[in-house]
């Protein structure tokens, strides 16, 4: 073990961190027999089978990610950019054919 790393089972108050969590699967990654750090840590098999898994998991959705593109991410802006003008100028078109189908007031103006 490392010095400054939790050693042994947490007392009856305490909580498991993420970063407890992560140190212990860590260890069985690398290759510690999970029933001596099941005995040394305090916790049952299944549950640090189920923190590795969790964590198997994560490591594999996170690699899958794609790193973003500058130029699709500018493109999607763009596009949307263009969808709002879109929008306004139908707005702007129905607006106007309004005003022009209205008749003309009659008389005077109000002034």
């Amino acid at each position: 073990m490392e010095p400054g790393k939790p050693q042994g089972a947490l007392g009856a108050n305490q909580r498991w961190s993420a970063r407890r969590k992560r140190d212990v699967v860590l260890r069985l990654l690398g290759g510690e027999a999970l029933d001596a750090v099941s005995r040394e840590v305090g916790v049952e098999i299944y549950r640090l089978e189920a923190w590795r898994d969790q964590a198997l998991r994560g490591m594999e959705g996170a690699l899958k990610q794609r790193e973003s593109d500058p130029l699709a991410e500018e493109l999607k802006a763009a596009k949307l950019h263009i969808g709002e003008l879109t929008m306004e100028v139908e707005i702007l078109r129905k607006e106007r054919e309004i005003v022009l189908r209205r008749p003309l007031a009659k008389g005077r103006s109000r002034k």
